[in-house]
């Protein structure tokens, strides 16, 4: 019987083994998602030919008919030639000619509902893609509708485009718009302004290739690093655009770039645009509005095996978030913390993604090889960002004390409710998934349209903080922390953050902290040191746990509660004598829309020192054996 057991145990990992070495068929992954994605698509189509609006897609949770959508023009090409189905070829010349008969007089397409024109790079990239895929199949009359639309368009960026004007993902987009405007129409200036606004976007790069141009105004034009938007726009244009004109500073300029970004997807697939500034819209899987990075990973596939393997990785995840009705929710828990269904911007954004990532890739397979988040033992300091990623055995987490602050707008700027101040942005167990995932520190809608009403939402993200007559202050309003790297002891990695306490307005509220972390295999510590200088209040440390589906969260005692998931189990324990401990207080607000997540809270109230002016606490989550 022993010899029997190791033989099946043997065979079980042959097995994985081989699942591992397993090649990927690439493009036939790309072509299922996107297949599933583009019917989805065509069943939202209006195509009755006689309606005024025959080629528009219908948004039955926005109740509006969004000229962006019409970006499906290049993803029913694409569908058409996959398939050979005449139906795509259909699509794809109603959605078109609907978005002609949208274009302003100016050449510029507005965001419906919205007023925003800037979208009209990627209107106009779609149209012209479609154009080279399916113009075969084109009348004369309708080629000439198609490109006159496109050269008003392509005058237009001309005319406005560059960072002054539109957050740099928009600048990136319309160096390849306009790259291939120039190919199919000779024009020469669209050239030459492609270059020019290349150079302009590559010069806004630090030295590991993030670009600083997402966030609010400086002296004209925007400043702040999103990763999101970067790996699913701003690279894959600037990787497009190089790869029509064959410039090549941008595109070893990307090339750098990307190999910094990859660090950023997770074991699961997910995307860690946790600490982004721009993270109100993160889904997890990547953005709510930006469009994916298969494209951008399937322009560079030939330079790195992990490459494919993490779009693959990345493409897996994405799956798990479409809905019952094919449409793409804005995150893990989405049926969870919605009634409805979503808008079609996730939709039709990563399906016109999967396009362009099938056009691209020159292979049908790649090897399914690991990706950097897959190895353990490891901890990377992002000094340009001041964001630490940790791998142990068992955890991957972000830290980030990123510290952009939009200072023309301050605190009404949708930017400054990101995560920072030291905390754990993102907690990812094996076996378990996302643990611990951040959401922005205050609710507000400033799209309307793309953030959904959440009434008395509550952060999702780890936080010290305290509230008196004075207002509310925490560390997540921290955008001065220190972060510090510590000599690793064996088998775990050290970390420390340092700061104040502040309130929405980046004000000191009285009290000091710094959070000494220790990453083991088998456990995350938390040692807090409170400093109570100015003020004396009741500190609440704010601990929300991410219930993975038939996941529970059981109150042991009054010094540990039990998170017991469905195939790994772990323990948050605690010295009662040091803090209070709460559990599922104000439960039924722990969700967020971005990502659409619910959680569950646990909470260590801490009384002020009774001498001194100090007070340590110290916790832990570990993985229950």
């Amino acid at each position: 019987m022993k010899h029997a057991g190791v033989f099946a145990i043997l065979i079980l990992f042959f097995l994985s083994v081989e699942a591992v070495c397993q090649p990927i068929q690439i493009k036939k992954e790309y072509a299922s998602t996107l297949l599933e994605l583009t019917n989805t698509l065509y069943d939202l189509q209006i195509d009755q030919p006689t309606h005024t609006d025959c080629g528009a897609l219908a948004c039955k949770n926005c109740n509006v008919l969004h000229t962006r959508a019409a970006e499906s023009v290049y993803p029913f090409a694409v569908a058409y030639r996959i398939s050979g189905q005449k139906r795509y070829l259909k699509a794809a010349k109603n959605a078109a000619f609907w978005l002609i008969r949208q274009q302003q007089a100016d050449g510029s397409w507005k965001e419906t509902p919205e007023e925003w024109t800037g979208t009209t790079t990627d209107q106009l990239l779609m149209l012209l893609l479609a154009y080279e895929v399916i113009s075969d199949k084109l009348g004369t009359k309708e080629k000439n509708l198609w490109m006159n639309a496109s050269g008003k368009a392509a005058d237009y960026l001309y005319n406005v485009m560059k960072p002054e004007f539109a957050s740099i993902n928009y600048v990136a987009t319309t160096t390849a718009t306009l790259a291939k405007a120039y190919a199919l129409t000779g024009v020469e200036r669209y050239s030459k302004k492609a270059r020019e606004l290349a150079h302009r976007t590559i010069s806004k790069m630090d030295d590991k290739g993030f670009i600083n141009g997402e966030g609010g105004r400086g002296l004209g034009s925007k400043l702040g690093i999103d990763l999101g938007y970067e790996m699913e726009m701003s690279l894959w244009g600037l990787g497009l655009y190089a790869r029509i004109s064959g410039d090549t500073l941008v595109d070893n300029r990307v090339r750098q770039s990307l190999k910094e970004h990859l660090y950023f997807i997770y074991p699961d697939g997910s995307m860690d645009n946790s600490w982004g500034i721009r993270s109100n819209k993160w889904t997890m899987y990547g953005g709510a509005t930006s469009d994916g990075c298969q494209a951008l990973l399937s322009l560079y596939a030939g330079d790195d095996e992990r490459y494919a393997a993490a779009s693959y990785k990345n493409l897996l995840y994405l799956r798990k978030n479409i809905l019952f009705g094919g449409l793409i929710g804005y995150g893990p828990h989405h049926a969870k913390v919605f009634e409805s269904l979503p808008c079609i911007y996730p939709t039709f954004t990563k399906a016109k993604n999967l396009a362009l990532a099938y056009q691209l890739e020159e292979k049908a397979s790649r090897p399914n090889v690991k990706i950097p988040s897959e190895h353990t033992g490891w901890l990377r300091y992002f000094e340009n960002l001041d964001v630490v990623q940790i791998r142990t055995k068992n955890f991957m987490a972000t830290v980030t004390a990123y510290g952009y602050k939009d200072q023309m707008a301050g605190a009404k700027s949708k930017y400054m409710f990101r995560p920072s101040g030291g905390v754990v942005s993102y907690l990812w167990a094996e076996g378990y998934g996302a643990l611990q995932a951040s959401s922005v520190t205050e609710y507000s809608r400033p799209e309307p349209m793309s953030f959904p009403e959440a009434p008395g939402v509550k952060s999702l993200t780890p936080r010290i903080s305290y509230a008196d007559s004075s207002g509310y202050f925490t560390n997540l309003f921290e955008f001065d922390a220190r972060l510090k790297t510590k000599q690793a002891l064996a088998g775990s990695f050290s970390l420390e953050a340092k700061g104040e306490l502040k309130n929405r307005n980046w004000i000191n509220g009285g009290v000091a902290y710094s959070i000494d972390y220790t990453f083991a295999d088998d456990f995350l510590e938390k040692k807090i040191t409170l400093t109570y200088h100015d003020a004396f209040p009741v500190i609440t440390i704010t601990e929300p746990f991410i219930l993975e589906a038939g996941a529970e969260m059981i109150r042991n005692n009054d010094s540990t509660v039990l998170i017991n998931g469905t195939a790994k189990n772990f323990v948050f324990s605690t010295n009662p004598a040091a803090a209070t401990l709460i559990t599922g207080k104000d439960a039924q607000h722990y969700w967020a829309p971005y990502p659409a997540l619910k959680a569950f809270p646990v909470e260590l109230l801490v009384a002020p020192p009774s001498e001194g002016f100090q007070k340590t606490i110290v916790y832990r989550i570990s993985v229950k054996n």
